[in-house]
């Protein structure tokens, strides 16, 4: 039996990458601030797929709750094979106008966190035999889009860098990088989204199914969607500026 750690599991893509590594078998631990939310989803996922679950409460901008993740990350007993970095937010406000600890804060939880936690998980991995990390990344990573765009480059940029250095040990590391998604992302920015297009948005269930599938497969980088791998391609082409303006939903 395998055994995979997903953070940010309360909610949205997480939740759903919880509920479909359940469903292929997996026995999952959950993290995230939010014991009750956890729990919740754990006694779900047992009810309905049969597997082991368990919840594991943790702050990870916190120095005792990325420790506690990393210690099970470690455990020998009922060993992790597959991490999921998932945990993030993101700022509405404009960066000069956003408290510098605020930005510290994200920019801890999107890039020192999966730092972390990969450095933990993959020698962890490889003398087992090999495993999965998976790094929830975004579209904006490759456009320019504020301090979140680029705390999601460093992460596809890095994804790609492990997946080629640790492949041959047996640990592929993945990034998936969807566009818009329809989770509760949005609505804790406070960002009213009335006014984007419905084509725009995207289902969790697709974007964790292709991102699972890429994985599973050994890709290193994952976009969901025809229409937002088309937006990438054309990030490569159009100039910044209107990427830029392409990329300002939620900053």
């Amino acid at each position: 039996m395998t055994t995979a750690l997903v953070t940010g599991a309360s909610a949205g893509l997480g939740a759903e990458f919880a509920r479909q590594l359940a469903a292929a078998g997996h026995d999952v631990v959950l993290v995230a601030r939010d014991r009750e939310r956890l729990s919740a989803l754990a006694a779900e996922l047992q009810r309905e797929h049969g597997v082991r679950t368990e919840v594991l409460p943790a702050d990870l901008v916190t120095d005792d709750g990325l420790a506690a993740v990393r210690e099970r990350l470690e455990q020998a007993e009922n060993p992790v094979t597959v991490l999921v970095n998932n945990a993030g937010y993101g700022i509405l406000t404009d960066f000069v106008d956003t408290p510098l600890a605020d930005e510290q804060r994200l920019l801890h939880l999107l890039v020192e966190v999966p730092l972390a936690l990969s450095h933990t998980a993959i020698p962890a991995l490889a003398a087992r035999g090999g495993g999965h990390i998976v790094n929830v990344a975004s579209v904006a990573g490759f456009i320019p889009r504020g301090t979140y765009g680029a705390a999601k480059a460093w992460l596809i940029s890095f994804s790609r860098w492990a997946n080629v250095k640790y492949r041959p040990r047996g640990v592929v590391v993945t990034a998936v990088c969807p566009g818009l998604v329809r989770t509760e992302f949005h609505r804790r920015m406070e960002l009213d989204t009335r006014n984007i297009p419905g084509v725009a948005w995207l289902e969790a269930p697709r974007v964790v199914r292709e991102g699972l599938a890429a994985a599973f497969a050994g890709r290193a980088v994952v976009v969901p969607s025809k229409r937002y791998r088309a937006l990438v391609s054309a990030g490569r082409l159009l100039p910044d500026r209107l990427m830029a303006a392409a990329g300002r939903v939620g900053r």
